[in-house]
């Protein structure tokens, strides 16, 4: 095996995640502690630490609150709920919650119910299935550009000479990334104003 392959190797290792497949998500409404267990049971493994929650009742209702997330219907969470839980699942992670509202907002009211997605001839779970077939082939472009920051890294910094300096330029090559992306991300959502 050449050193970019185990390099590659070792970086599938680190950003392995899980993800929530379009088709386990449940076809049913379900009440809050359904959800939050729904939630846990399929990305608990993303979190950093043990003690870190995938998803509170509190979280739920400040999304609500802050019209994140349409309100429940008698109490029961829909398969569009369920979406609408995972974007804000990755993008509160990248993004304020003001910027999470303004590119969620248009989604709500275009795709959220039955007779708006009728309209567009898109369904919420349409669009769910697609992002999530772009996010399949996105891993692999994520996993080269991560082996390749690695690799510049350890030419300059060989991990055998010193592991610190070797870490703390990786680290700052992929700090350097998300910050790029990161601000490409919010000129892209202050353009859909």
């Amino acid at each position: 095996m050449d050193d970019f392959s185990a390099i590659k190797k070792q970086i599938r290792e680190w950003i392995k995640q899980d993800f929530i497949l379009p088709k386990d998500i449940p076809d049913v409404e379900l009440y809050m502690d359904q959800v939050t267990g729904f939630m846990d049971g399929h990305l608990i493994h993303n979190n950093r630490g043990s003690e870190d929650k995938t998803l509170t009742k509190a979280m739920i209702n400040n999304y609500t609150k802050n019209k994140l997330l349409p309100p429940p219907v008698k109490k029961k969470y829909s398969k569009e709920h369920i979406i609408i839980l995972i974007y804000i699942y990755y993008l509160k992670n990248v993004v304020s919650v003001n910027d999470v509202q303004k590119l969620l907002e248009p989604m709500n009211t275009r795709f959220f119910n039955e007779e708006s997605a009728e309209k567009e001839k898109l369904s919420m779970d349409d669009i769910y299935g697609n992002i999530y077939e772009l996010e399949k082939k996105q891993y692999f472009i994520t996993e080269r550009s991560t082996a390749e920051a690695m690799a510049l890294t350890e030419e300059l910094f060989p991990k055998a000479e010193d592991e610190y300096l070797n870490k703390m330029a990786f680290i700052f090559l992929l700090s350097y990334d998300i910050y790029t992306k990161k601000r490409l991300i919010e000129k892209l959502i202050d353009e859909m104003e």
